[in-house]
């Protein structure tokens, strides 16, 4: 068996998610192939990998790195598995650039990697590089599968599986988490041995739609009470969310750092005092960034000081899929898949998240039915952007990319067309060679 890393350099997850692939005794023995264009970085997760191997699994697995796109193709070369983890252009220069030019303009955002402005461009530059890697899968292991993990997850993810004949299943850390943490922030931490939920909608929000405990006793219904009266009494970080409970009535699955800007409602220049009231983290991605670079930098230090590194199996799906369908018995996930009927009420070549049966067969999602009708609307507000954007990188037609700016709920409200043209134009020109097929 052998799984491939995409974007090894992106060290701590490839170290979270290889070493729980280390962890599982169906999975323990796989070749394990390490690709990265950063050289520097690709060898200190081959350093952190190959210690992890010693130490927890008495050096079963292999692993072989290959750097860059000369030895992609021997990368991924009779892969069972791909695992893609690639951030095309990086914090610098492209993320720094996502939000820069856009505040030129007057459009401030938080995350920018899923949708809106910095979303369409991060998936602009990152498509063609899918298109590259799909092309060398269907050369050398067309029946692999494909677990992407990268943002914007329903661009790509919905890319994939449209245009390319890779079996695709797109994976977020956010739905196995959704109903823990908020009962914790809710101080039900009782209610959540047994519980019973529903999570459906799409990647980022996704909608937690039923929520019981093991006795079967609706829990929204306190929820809302106690959501309420956090928001009323007290400055948390996750007011959107619990704002989306009072409006909208259901939870979703991102945080409210990400929702705050996947609408027109909380970031406003018409209403600045809205950032305060509703603890909005403006430019929260790249101060994220810098402190994880800081952080990996002393994390590196003293793992490599003394070696001892070891690893426990964590909760990331990648290694309980690939289990799964090596010994065929039955996981259940929250996947991205394309929707297909799934949930009525959504269009058909969305990208949708629902529960999914991983088994020998692979991934298969499992039908939903209708929203509540509100909750599909907010979706749809992100699904069309999301469709013209894949349009815009298909195609490679400016004018989509225009269409996908104007149609993002954040960037209407605050710009005008001629703004957020001339604002794609200069984002596009400041990528250089990462959009110059644009």
């Amino acid at each position: 068996m052998k799984i491939t890393f995409m974007g090894a350099g992106s060290t701590v997850f490839a170290r979270n998610v290889l070493g729980d692939c280390m962890c599982t005794p169906a999975l323990c023995e796989a070749e394990i192939a390490l690709y990265d264009i950063d050289e520097s970085r690709l060898k200190d997760s081959e350093i952190i990998l190959s210690a992890i191997n010693r130490n927890v699994n008495r050096g079963r697995s292999v692993i072989r790195t290959y750097l860059g796109k000369e030895n992609r193709k021997e990368a991924l070369r009779d892969a069972d598995f791909v695992v893609n983890a690639i951030q095309v252009g990086g914090y610098e220069p492209c993320t720094v650039t996502d939000f820069e030019i856009p505040k030129k303009y007057g459009l401030r955002q938080t995350i920018a990697d899923t949708l809106g402005t910095g979303g369409i461009m991060r998936a602009l530059r990152t498509i063609p590089v899918l298109e590259e890697f799909a092309a060398d899968m269907e050369e050398v292991c067309p029946d692999t599968l494909f677990l992407n993990y990268t943002n914007p997850m329903a661009m790509l993810t919905g890319y994939m599986l449209r245009y390319t004949k890779i079996r695709t299943v797109g994976l977020c850390h956010s739905v196995q988490v959704c109903s823990e943490s908020l009962l914790k922030k809710l101080g039900m931490e009782d209610r959540l041995e047994g519980r019973r939920e529903t999570i459906a909608g799409i990647n980022h929000m996704g909608w937690l739609l039923e929520l019981y405990d093991r006795d079967g006793n609706d829990l929204y219904p306190e929820i809302r009470r106690r959501a309420a009266q956090k928001n009323a009494q007290e400055k948390h970080d996750d007011m959107v969310r619990f704002e989306y409970i009072r409006r909208l009535g259901y939870y979703c699955t991102e945080s409210s750092e990400h929702n705050a800007e996947y609408n027109p409602l909380f970031i406003k220049a018409d209403h600045p005092e809205l950032i305060d009231k509703y603890n909005i983290p403006l430019d929260e991605y790249p101060r994220r960034c810098i402190r994880q670079i800081e952080g990996w930098e002393k994390e590196r230090e003293d793992i490599l000081r003394d070696g001892q590194v070891t690893h426990e199996r964590s909760g990331e799906y990648a290694s309980y899929i690939m289990e799964a369908v090596v010994t065929g018995v039955p996981y259940k996930i929250g996947g991205n898949v394309i929707n297909n009927g799934l949930i009525e009420n959504l269009p058909s070549d969305a990208c949708v998240e629902v529960p999914c049966l991983v088994d020998a067969n692979g991934i298969s999602p499992c039908r939903v039915g209708k929203l509540p009708t509100q909750l599909a609307a907010m979706n749809m507000t992100n699904i069309n952007v999301q469709l013209l954007t894949i349009e815009a990188a298909v195609t490679r037609d400016r004018n989509k990319i225009y269409q996908a700016a104007m149609l993002d709920p954040h960037t209407a409200a605050e710009l005008s067309m001629d703004e957020i043209c001339a604002m794609c134009d200069e984002l596009i020109a400041a990528h250089g060679e990462y959009m110059k097929m644009y």
